[in-house]
């Protein structure tokens, strides 16, 4: 609405504005998650949810209480009261899985020779990884001449079967067969694996900016080493260690299969397996169930492996 003013003045003119609501402005807010969010608690939402992970958590727990408490499973003495009457006999009450050559269960030697099979794994897998963990941490993190000489020591037992090398370790000390014995010549043999792991990995996270950081703040690389590298540096040698520890009981039922293991007094699946070959044709499940056992367990940690290797991988996580 305009006013002419008279004498030609100026023509004043009023502007129309809109009420101003008191209501508060909404904006786009930005919501944070409330879930607390890492590397660990994605892959264990993963883990979770996915029905293999139980199955082979629940078979891993059967195997380690059967080497832990055996008596919770069977009664049976497993190398005592073996009858001669009973070889390659059939199931029977009390011995569901039937008896052996020596007329000993077949059952009790199964859940007692679980024990000597996941001793020599554990004790293989811990030797092979503390091996390879030092070796492959020292020479990803210095690098130069010590990266150079670790790696080529390295290739040198990578290039070396350690089933031979245990095979030649297990004759030449052959009066020392035990448990110790046996893992150090699995473990001292199988390391140089997860030494390239742990080196590969190792150079990828010393490129980090918290470990330029931490070497800024005047702190040594020894320590930022142990403090900063190789605990983020862990998740890929969790993998390794798994699958290894499977690769280990193989390698200890392989040695007694083939007689360079274990004494055939101990209950072990190798020994059992070796010993049931001879009546193969008439009694066969003699030899099925102790390599069922063998079989079943390889089977859980490999597959326990795998499962943590997606879950710790969000472009594994992200493709299904």
């Amino acid at each position: 609405m305009s006013n002419n003013v008279q004498g030609g003045g100026p023509v004043s003119t009023e502007h129309y504005v809109a009420p101003i609501k008191s209501d508060t402005v909404a904006v786009d807010v930005l919501h944070i998650a409330d879930k607390k969010s890492n590397l660990w608690l994605d892959a264990w939402r993963d883990l979770r949810r996915r029905p293999t992970f139980w199955i082979a958590l629940a078979v891993m727990a059967v195997i380690i209480l059967m080497a832990i408490w055996p008596t919770l499973f069977t009664q049976v003495p497993p190398d005592r009261d073996c009858q001669l009457a009973n070889s390659n006999g059939g199931p029977a009450p009390g011995h569901p899985l039937g008896f052996t050559f020596q007329g000993c269960d077949t059952f009790a030697r199964i859940v007692w020779g679980a024990q000597t099979s996941l001793s020599v794994g554990l004790i293989a897998t811990a030797i092979g990884t503390i091996i390879g963990l030092i070796m492959g941490a020292l020479a990803g993190f210095y690098g130069g001449w010590l990266d150079s000489l670790l790696s080529r020591i390295g290739d040198i037992f990578f290039s070396i079967p350690y089933i031979l090398a245990a095979i030649v370790v297990m004759s030449v000390f052959s009066q020392y067969r035990n448990v110790f014995t046996l893992a150090f010549a699995i473990g001292g043999f199988a390391w140089a694996s997860t030494a390239r792991v742990v080196r590969a990995e190792v150079l990828r996270v010393r490129q980090a900016d918290f470990v330029m950081a931490s070497r800024a703040l005047g702190q040594s690389r020894f320590r930022i080493l142990l403090s900063h590298v190789i605990p983020n540096a862990i998740a890929p040698l969790l993998v390794v260690t798994t699958i290894s520890l499977a690769a280990a009981i193989v390698a200890e039922a392989t040695l007694s299969f083939l007689g360079v293991g274990l004494g055939g007094s101990v209950m072990s699946w190798g020994n059992d397996i070796s010993q049931a070959q001879q009546s193969l044709r008439v009694a066969p499940m003699a030899l099925i169930w102790p390599s069922l056992a063998l079989t079943v367990t390889v089977l859980a940690f490999i597959l326990l492996g795998e499962l943590i290797r997606d879950a710790i991988d969000p472009r594994a996580r992200a493709r299904r």
